[in-house]
């Protein structure tokens, strides 16, 4: 990546954190000055006043792991919700008990909701879910029994955490969304940046030493062919083309090893544009969708396996300055492989013949594989325009060989 530019990471947590750190210092300070205001009508304030001399210790000490998402672990969680509910089950030893009775508030008050909040931030609704019911049990304690402001506040307290709990949640997914396309950006330009260098340095270079090559003959001609053929491929690599991954040897760990590479393993499908894509060079162009093209591992490299033989016949017999072009199309219903070549055609006769002589490069590599694989292999050839082979795998063949191989 160059110098200065890097991909910039969001947190959509942090604001809540500051927010909720801020809110039980607001909501602790309001207990007390409830406190203050009602402290005539305690049986026994010097619960409240020790209550809340540790609700004030408490606070402060945790602010600064309050503020911090990687810091309030579960623990303290725990111990904050802890702190919350002994002040819930508290107030009937401190307050007047007809005071309870007409909907007092309880000796932490609103600060409790902070406690809550803080599960719904960390774990999402489900947390938030947890920590609520448990605040609703400690006021039902409290009041002792339902009454209507109690179920009003604990509904309220419910539904509030655990929509900020989903709404977490979601920011979260929505976030790494976000920093993963903003990679994707950061290295799609870097691929842009390599591409240009490469275009106006090392292809250039290729494409002279290929036409120098066939100007001078001989072994330079040789020379430019294999410069030709690299620059195809380098082309095709900085233009975002396929490249093919090396299998693992089969045997204990191949599987693994694969799925480390980046490759699915036996048991899955795989893409038949990469076994198809080594082909591709200066006298053979591949096309390709733009999508995986999966096939079960067994029928893509027997598909593979017969392009290739389709290919080895045009360099054998169609002379060597035979172009061939290979298209893969991936229909609803089939997979379509198409290799066709501008050689000489193939005489009238001369696969029959050929056949008869025992060489069943034809029959047996080619139309042979297809057959297997529950397919067809169609060959075309005008004398003077070339051959055409069209390799033709249906779907419904496709995945009863896929069941087969499971």
């Amino acid at each position: 990546m160059p110098r200065g530019e890097r991909v910039v990471r969001m947190s959509v947590e942090l604001p809540l954190w500051r927010a909720l750190a801020g809110y039980r210092v607001l909501a602790m300070l309001y207990a007390i000055g409830l406190c203050a205001t009602a402290y005539g009508h305690f049986v026994r304030p010097w619960i409240a006043v020790a209550y809340y001399a540790v609700l004030v210790v408490w606070t402060l000490a945790t602010l600064p792991r309050v503020a911090d998402a990687a810091r309030c672990t579960r623990g303290l969680l725990a111990a904050d919700l802890a702190v919350a509910l002994a002040g819930v089950l508290l107030t009937p030893l401190a307050d007047d008990h007809e005071r309870i009775a007409g909907g007092g508030p309880t000796l932490p008050s609103i600060w409790t909701a902070g406690s809550v909040l803080a599960f719904a931030v960390k774990g999402g609704w489900r947390w938030a879910a947890v920590a609520s019911t448990a605040v609703a049990a400690a006021n039902l304690v409290e009041r002792g029994g339902p009454a209507r402001d109690t179920v009003h506040n604990v509904v309220l307290v419910w539904v509030a955490s655990i929509a900020i709990g989903y709404v977490v949640e979601v920011a979260r997914a929505s976030e790494r969304t976000l920093a993963r396309a903003l990679e994707i950006e950061a290295a799609t330009r870097e691929r842009e940046r390599l591409a240009r260098d490469i275009h106006d340095g090392v292809l250039q270079v290729l494409a002279m030493v290929q036409r120098r090559g066939a100007v001078l003959g001989g072994e330079a001609a040789e020379l430019g062919r294999l410069a030709g053929e690299q620059e195809v491929a380098l082309r095709t690599l900085v233009s975002g083309g396929l490249l093919p991954v090396p299998r693992p040897p089969r045997g204990t760990g191949a599987a693994a090893a694969a799925r480390a590479a980046g490759e699915p393993d036996d048991d899955g499908p795989l893409d038949l544009r990469t076994l198809l894509a080594p082909h591709a060079g200066a006298r053979v162009a591949l096309a390709e969708p733009g999508a995986p093209v999966p096939l079960p591992p067994a029928t893509a490299r027997e598909l593979a396996a017969a392009v290739t033989a389709a290919l080895d016949n045009v360099r054998r017999h169609a002379g060597p300055g035979a172009r061939a072009w290979i298209l893969i199309e991936d229909e609803p219903d089939a997979v379509v492989v198409t290799v066709r070549d501008d050689g000489p055609g193939i005489p009238e006769g001369r696969l029959a013949q050929a056949e008869g002589e025992g060489r069943l490069g034809v029959a047996q590599s080619i139309r042979g594989r297809l057959r297997d694989l529950g397919g067809s292999a169609e060959l075309v050839s005008v004398p003077g325009q070339g051959t055409e082979v069209e390799l033709t795998v249906p779907r419904s063949a496709e995945r009863a060989r896929g069941r087969a191989e499971r």
